[in-house]
C-alpha cells in the first residue's frame, strides 16, 4: 500500500507538504511547479488518500454536498462534471442533493450540516426562493456558496454571464435581420429570470430595437413551461419572426408547440436557446443554443469552499465566454404573411 512517504520521497517534498497539496489547501505556500510535482508523484504512485483517518484527524468527512432543483436535468449535469472533476483532483467526493427538498423541510440542510457529514454546500435555489429562506440557510463555520441562482446576498454567489448569453442571442437574430423578436422567460421570481429579461430588454434597446410586452412571457424554464409560452404567443395579435428562450429545456415545448400549429421552423419563427446540451442536436430541426461555462461554474464552486478562499464573494463566470453554436432552428425571416395565414388558419388545441 502507497503511503504519503511515498509520495513525498517521491516529489522531493516533505509528507506535510504532500498532504496539504493533496486535500487542496490554498494556504500553502509552494510553488506551482512544486504543486504539479506532487500531483504527478501521486498519479504514478496511484496513491489513494485514506480519508477515513484523515477525517478523524481533522474532523473533517472530505465530502461536499451539491443541491440542485433537477438532478436529471442534461443542464444540471454538465455543471455536476465541472464540479465533480475538481473535487476527484482535490481528494473530495460529491454527495447529491435536491433543492426541492427545502421547500418542505427548512432544517434539512442545517441537519445535515450540523451532524458533520458534509464539509460544505454547493446550492443552486429553486426558482422563486424568498430571501428570508436564503437568510436562514446560513451555518456558522459551513462554507455554503450558492451558484446559478442569486448574485447578492449573506451567502458566496457564483453566476453565469446571462447578459453575455442573451446578448449573443439577440446579435445573432439581428444579424440574419429579424427585427421582431420575442423573450421566452423563466419566472417572474426567478433570478435567472430577471437577469435574463433585462438583459432581453438592454440588448434591444441597444440595438435601436423593441419588444411589445406581448412578446415577452415569464412562465418558467421546464419543457411544459416552454410550450405554455408558445401558446400565449401564438395566439397573440402579431407574432415576432424570431424568439430567445431563456433555457434549452423550455425551447423543446416551445418547437412541441411550433409544430403542433403546423408552422415551420426557421421558416416561420427562428429560435435560439440558452445552454447546449446533447439533445440540442436531436431536435427537429438541431436548435441554435449559445453554450454557457457551466462546467467551469462547478468547478469554481469547489474552490470557493476550499480553506483560504475569501470570506463572502459575489463572481460571474465570464471565462470562457458565451459560445453561439449555430444550428438548423435559426435563418433570415421570411414573408411575414405567411406565419399570420398559418397561424389563423388553424384552430386553437383544446
Amino acid at each position: 500500500m502507497v503511503k504519503l512517504s511515498d509520495v513525498a520521497a517521491l516529489a522531493g517534498v516533505s509528507p506535510a507538504a504532500v498532504s496539504r497539496v493533496l486535500s487542496g489547501d490554498t494556504t500553502l505556500r509552494v510553488s506551482e511547479g512544486t504543486r504539479q510535482r506532487v500531483m504527478a508523484a501521486a498519479q504514478e504512485l496511484e496513491y489513494v488518500p485514506n480519508h477515513a483517518a484523515r477525517s478523524l484527524r481533522t474532523s473533517r468527512t472530505s465530502t461536499i454536498a451539491l443541491v440542485v432543483p433537477d438532478v436529471t436535468s442534461a443542464v444540471f449535469a454538465e455543471l455536476a462534471r465541472g464540479a465533480e472533476d475538481e473535487a476527484g483532483a482535490r481528494g473530495l467526493a460529491i454527495v447529491l442533493g435536491r433543492a426541492e427538498r427545502l421547500q418542505d423541510d427548512r432544517e434539512w440542510l442545517r441537519r445535515l450540516v450540523g451532524e458533520g457529514r458534509i464539509d460544505g454546500v454547493i446550492l443552486q435555489l429553486p426558482d422563486g426562493t424568498p430571501p428570508a429562506d436564503l437568510e436562514a440557510l446560513v451555518v456558522q463555520e459551513t462554507p455554503i456558496v450558492v451558484i446559478n441562482s442569486v448574485d447578492d446576498g449573506p451567502l458566496s454567489t457564483i453566476v453565469l454571464d446571462d447578459a453575455a448569453g442573451i446578448g449573443l442571442a439577440v446579435d445573432h437574430l439581428r444579424q440574419l435581420g429579424h427585427t421582431d423578436i420575442g423573450l421566452v422567460g423563466g419566472l417572474l421570481g426567478s433570478a435567472t429570470g430577471v437577469r435574463r429579461e433585462t438583459a432581453f430588454r438592454s440588448a434591444m434597446t441597444d440595438a435601436g430595437l423593441r419588444t411589445p410586452e406581448g412578446w415577452m412571457t415569464r412562465l418558467g424554464y421546464a419543457g411544459t413551461d416552454g410550450r405554455a409560452a408558445a401558446i400565449q404567443l401564438l395566439e397573440s395579435v402579431s407574432l415576432p419572426t424570431a424568439l430567445v428562450v431563456a433555457n434549452l429545456n423550455a425551447a423543446l415545448g416551445v418547437l412541441a408547440e411550433i409544430h403542433a400549429r403546423d408552422l415551420r421552423v426557421p421558416g416561420d419563427i427562428s429560435i435560439v436557446a440558452m445552454h447546449d446540451v446533447w439533445y440540442a442536436d436531436a431536435t427537429w430541426p438541431p436548435i441554435t443554443t449559445v453554450r454557457m461555462p457551466l462546467s467551469e461554474l462547478g468547478a469554481a464552486a469547489i474552490g470557493a469552499l476550499m480553506p483560504g478562499a475569501s470570506g463572502v464573494t459575489h463572481t460571474v463566470i465570464n471565462s470562457p465566454p458565451p459560445q453561439l453554436v449555430l444550428r438548423r432552428s435559426t435563418a433570415p425571416p421570411t414573408s411575414r404573411h405567411s406565419v399570420h395565414s398559418a397561424v389563423d388558419s388553424k384552430e386553437p388545441p383544446p
